[in-house]
C-alpha cells in the first residue's frame, strides 16, 4: 500500500503582485513562511514514527515550503524539476493582465492558462495539460515503486491537478470537463487499500496553515 501527501506550496509573491507563477522562481511571503511550518509541525506530528520521504518541485516557493516542512520531520527533501508548475512559454514572467489579453486558444471562463482541450497551448512555447499529464506520470510511476509506505510531495496547483486526476484513474481528455483544484497550503491525501483501490481520502485541507 502506498500513501501519498501533498502539499500546495504556501503563499508566495505572485500571490500578492499581480504577476504570473508557471516557471518565474518567486519566493514565499512572511505569511507563507510561517504557513509552511505550521504545515510542517503538523504533519511531524501526525506521521510521527512513520517511514517517509519528501519529493519537491525545484521552484523556490516549493523548495522553501519543503524546506520548512523537512526542519520538522527531519527528512532531507528531494528536489525534482517534474513536480514544476506547468511551463506557460511567453507567459513566463509576465502579469496575469498581460496573459488574460494574450492567451491564443480558448480557455475555461474565469482561468487565465487553463485551456478548453487537453492539447490547447494558452500561449506560444507553453505546455499542454497532455505534456503535464506525462511528465507527471512518470515521476507518480516512479514514487509508487519507491520503497517508502508514505511519501509527501510539494507541488504547485495545477500540477497536483493532473496528479488527481492520474490518480483516480481518469483519462487527459477528461480534463477537459473537471478540475481538482488547490489553494496555497492545502494538504491533500491519497492512498491504497489492501486491495489496490486508490483513495482520495482528503482534498485541499486547509485546517495544516491555521493558527
Amino acid at each position: 500500500m502506498k500513501r501519498i501527501i501533498t502539499v500546495q506550496h504556501t503563499r508566495s509573491l505572485q500571490h500578492e503582485n499581480g504577476m504570473i507563477g508557471s516557471l518565474t522562481d518567486w519566493t514565499l511571503t512572511d505569511e507563507g513562511f510561517r504557513q509552511a511550518q505550521r504545515i510542517g509541525v503538523r504533519l511531524a506530528e501526525e506521521l510521527k514514527d512513520t517511514d517517509a520521504a519528501l519529493y519537491s518541485s525545484d521552484l523556490t516557493r516549493a523548495r522553501q515550503t519543503a524546506e520548512q516542512i523537512a526542519l520538522s520531520m527531519e527528512l532531507k527533501p528531494q528536489y525534482t524539476p517534474a513536480l514544476r508548475e506547468f511551463d506557460l512559454g511567453e507567459a513566463v514572467g509576465k502579469t496575469k493582465s498581460w496573459a488574460r489579453k494574450n492567451n491564443i486558444c480558448p480557455l475555461w471562463p474565469d482561468t487565465i492558462d487553463w485551456a478548453e482541450n487537453a492539447d490547447g497551448i494558452p500561449f506560444p512555447g507553453a505546455q499542454s495539460r497532455r505534456d503535464m499529464w506525462e511528465q507527471v506520470s512518470v515521476f507518480l510511476e516512479d514514487v509508487l515503486t519507491a520503497p517508502t509506505p508514505t511519501c509527501i510531495l510539494v507541488s504547485h496547483s495545477g500540477t497536483l491537478s493532473i496528479l488527481f486526476a492520474l490518480w483516480l484513474g481518469m483519462e487527459v481528455r477528461d480534463t477537459d470537463r473537471c478540475l481538482l483544484a488547490g489553494k496555497a497550503g492545502g494538504v491533500s491525501e491519497l492512498a491504497e487499500d489492501t486491495a489496490g483501490h486508490r483513495i482520495l481520502v482528503r482534498l485541499n485541507d486547509m485546517s495544516y496553515v491555521q493558527e
